[in-house]
């Protein structure tokens, strides 16, 4: 089984960062995609990023794009989401994904297999 350990969330004022991180252990780190969600109170879960095996593409929700940078250290099985400009509509349970190993889209939830417990991202106005 694959375990993902996520960290870095919290509360923070609009126009603020975070940088969460995401340990993933039991699995080839380097041989999948990760992604990472997001779900808001009441909503359904969404997709915020994705990163190839290798690192060297990258994939985002428009909502995102230009304010968060996923990227990942396949030598430490880590991957980590950059949030930059916070603002309040970003405030959700935020959850880091490995992807399966046949899968060809990258922004489905149907596309991962394995999933972290979530990290809470508020942010105040």
């Amino acid at each position: 089984q694959v375990q993902l350990v996520e960290s870095g969330g919290g509360l923070v004022q609009a126009g603020g960062s975070l940088r969460l991180s995401c340990a993933a252990s039991g699995r080839t780190f380097s041989s999948y995609t990760m992604g990472w969600f997001r779900q808001a109170s009441g909503k359904e879960r969404e997709f915020v990023a994705a990163i190839s095996r290798s690192g060297d593409n990258t994939y985002y929700a428009s909502s995102v794009k230009g304010r968060f940078t996923i990227s990942r250290d396949n030598a430490k099985n880590l991957v980590f989401l950059q949030v930059n400009s916070l603002k309040p509509e970003d405030t959700a349970v935020y959850y880091c994904a490995t992807g399966r190993y046949y899968s060809i889209g990258y922004s489905s939830r149907g596309d991962y297999d394995y999933w972290g417990q979530g990290t809470q991202v508020t942010v105040s106005s």
